[in-house]
């Protein structure tokens, strides 16, 4: 694996929300050529720290680097100009445009800034492959079950080509054979040197494909490491994954 500099570097990250500390000075980072996991029980603080990242939340003190650069000052749509992309935990895309029109929008919003500009049908079409939706490439995106839903969402971020991807929860909806071509899709594009940061209840997707595991739990960063050692790790068993998970 790739011992480069981190593309993202989160430190000492401080948000509060009335009397909630919603992040309490959390440090992570996401390296090129890795998938990295952040996992905890629900209002951990996962998803307020992708909006911290993304730039949609403004944190109460630390900062974040993108590519070494700090963007703790940078909107959101800065921040995606500089290599970053997210999906989202509540489905976002476009329903009345079909799949591969939510892909193609990406991949022309991307012309519109990136200086090495591509042919936006011909990237589309692609991804579409890639993602596994050549098939209903056609149909619009809100007749699409949730887990080929899910899969636009991804296909419209890899359009913008991100050198960070983030994603939230991208396996809900999918079947079990579903989520294990995801996983596959996650590994493949980290061995492309993208640094991917996966938010995700689906334990055994994390431990599958995730060279890092974070966990936070009421805001707090309470464990880092490798897959085995954060399920051996009794603070993670007794907040999130229980005694019984971590012992098998």
């Amino acid at each position: 694996m790739s011992s480069a500099d981190p593309v993202l570097a989160v430190e000492q990250v401080s948000v509060r929300f009335g009397g909630v500390q919603a992040l309490d000075a959390v440090t992570l980072s996401a390296e090129p050529g890795r998938v990295t996991g952040l996992i905890g029980p629900n209002g951990a603080g996962k998803t307020t720290m992708f909006n911290v990242i993304t730039g949609l939340e403004a944190p109460g003190s630390g900062r974040v680097s993108i590519g070494g650069r700090d963007v703790s000052g940078l909107s959101a749509h800065k921040r995606a100009r500089l290599g970053l992309a997210r999906t989202f935990q509540r489905l976002e895309i476009f329903g009345s445009m079909t799949a591969r029109q939510n892909v193609l929008a990406a991949a022309e919003f991307r012309n519109g800034w990136a200086r090495d500009r591509t042919d936006a049908g011909a990237a589309a079409d692609a991804i579409l492959d890639r993602v596994g939706l050549s098939a209903v490439a056609g149909a619009r995106a809100d007749a699409l079950p949730t887990g080929l839903a899910r899969l636009v969402e991804l296909g419209r971020a890899l359009a913008t080509q991100p050198s960070l991807l983030l994603l939230d929860e991208p396996g809900s909806g999918l079947d079990s054979t579903e989520t294990e071509a995801l996983g596959d899709l996650l590994l493949d594009l980290a061995a492309d040197g993208m640094a991917v940061l996966l938010v995700e209840h689906d334990v055994e997707l994390v431990m599958r494909i995730c060279d890092t595991v974070h966990v936070l739990d009421f805001g707090r960063r309470i464990a880092s490491g490798s897959p085995a050692e954060v399920q051996a790790d009794p603070a993670v068993q007794a907040a999130y994954l229980g005694a019984e998970a971590g012992a098998a």
